[in-house]
């Protein structure tokens, strides 16, 4: 079965060049890599080359308009500013920070991890690891879409997570992708997880900007384009937590692709907080059967943020078993987007699938497109799906409120319940804790 999990460009002989994608192009391939990496590089370039950034004219993008994104000009920036570090309690020892894309030593460490796991950027890899990583990085499905191959172009580094065979890691490992500096800088952050059969492992995926600008302006204008690839091998299990919480003027394009090969499990955990725009692709490919896919999203924005959620899950194979609740809560004039796709092939026999948006507005400017869509070719399934858009109650309201609770703390109580659902399912108390006061403070 083929899948078109992103918009592709239309015919390379058809395609008008596109200036300001050239443009952004030739900044991020300036530096070279040595090797097998540099041939990866370079076609995934050529392919860029030859394609466009979509428009509100391609479907896929109807919601998502990036002519603000075309008024900026970025540039890379390799200075490392002096940033204060930080972790999470329970990753204090296992955790890898890059600032402007660039490798921190100095801020990660990865000291606690027991025997047969490597977390590591892709220049410090441990002998024996670079053939192995070749084999996985830029392999996964859906290369060919414009985003992931400006990516894959400019890729000069990575961070790797690589867990062996039957290891179990108890503690969290976290990834950190800090933007800083002023400038109108593009950074290109690229991770590769591969969880090897039988294995278990957490993972924390953080994206934000930590500088000590007081106000938005100063946060600066920036351009995060993310790509991750996980990789589940045969009865592995991944807990995967992803957070953007970018400045208020950033972009953010993010792609998350997931192998799952059978009896594998895989759960991913995705908030969206910040970002003038911002946009996750995830994307998850069954290859095997009884596999277990689990999805949970919460966004939330304001002011005129714009926010987009795209998924595609690939049920290829049978007895398999999906899950899917993506919240939205938009306030101001903020629009909040989801578009997500379920696709149960004629061998995806036995198949449970389930998938539901929910969206609360908190005033009469916001707006949600929803477009939850499952294609079904499987003659013996259990599918649904759904999607729902609601305000606050009035009676509800009113109902806290004759309990002694004032309108603000009502409001505040019912926002937290419809956020709590999925931030409690995030297996880290820290980052719990964390997200539950931001939500209070929403």
């Amino acid at each position: 079965m083929s899948i078109e999990v992103s918009p592709s460009p239309i015919s390379n002989t058809l395609v008008d060049k596109d200036v300001y994608l050239t443009g952004l192009l030739d900044k991020v391939v300036a530096s070279k890599s040595e090797g097998w990496l540099q041939e990866v590089r370079q076609t995934a370039a050529d392919w860029v080359r030859q394609s466009r950034l979509p428009t509100t004219r391609d479907e896929e993008w109807r919601f998502a308009d990036l002519s603000s994104l075309r008024e900026v000009q970025f540039n890379v920036e390799t200075f490392l500013p002096n940033i204060t570090p930080f972790s999470l309690p329970e990753a204090n020892k296992n955790c890898l920070v890059f600032v402007n894309g660039v490798y921190a030593p100095e801020l990660s460490g990865v000291s606690g991890l027991p025997d047969g796991v490597v977390v590591s950027n892709l220049a410090n890899l441990p002998a024996g690891y670079h053939e192995r990583v070749r084999q996985y990085l830029a392999q996964a499905s859906g290369d060919r879409e414009v985003f992931t191959a400006l990516n894959t172009a400019g890729m000069t580094d990575a961070a790797v997570v690589w867990v062996g065979k039957n290891v179990v890691v108890e503690t969290p490992i976290t990834l950190v992708f800090v933007t800083a500096g002023e400038g109108r800088t593009i950074s290109l952050p690229r991770c590769l997880v591969v969880a090897e059969s039988g294995s278990q492992v957490t993972l924390v995926e953080e994206y934000t900007n930590r500088t000590d600008a007081k106000s938005a302006e100063k946060e600066g204008v920036y351009f995060t384009n993310a790509v991750t690839e996980i990789w589940v091998e045969e009865n592995a299990q991944v807990s995967h937590t992803r957070v953007e919480c970018d400045g208020a003027e950033a972009f953010h394009i993010g792609k998350t692709a997931v192998m799952q090969a059978r009896y594998s499990r895989y759960c991913c955990n995705a908030v969206s907080l910040g970002g003038k725009f911002s946009r996750h692709n995830l994307e998850i490919f069954q290859t095997g059967e009884q596999t277990e896919t689990t999805l949970n999203g919460l966004t939330m924005i304001k002011e005129k943020q714009l926010a987009d959620t795209h998924s595609v899950i690939a049920l290829n194979h049978p007895h398999s078993v999906s899950r899917q609740l993506h919240k939205c809560i938009v306030g101001d004039r903020a629009h909040g987007v989801f578009n997500g796709k379920v696709f149960v092939p004629k061998p995806a026999q036995l198949t449970d699938a389930a998938q539901l948006n929910r969206n609360l507005l908190l005033s009469s400017k916001a707006r949600v497109d929803t477009k939850p869509q499952l294609e079904i070719t499987a003659d013996n399934v259990k599918c649904a799906h759904g999607a729902t858009v609601s305000q606050l109650e009035d009676d509800e309201i009113f109902y806290l409120q004759s309990r002694g609770i004032d309108a603000n703390d009502a409001r505040n109580l019912l926002i937290n319940a419809f956020a709590a659902e999925i931030i409690n399912q995030i297996p880290i108390p820290s980052l719990r804790e964390t997200l539950t006061q931001t939500v209070s403070k929403f």
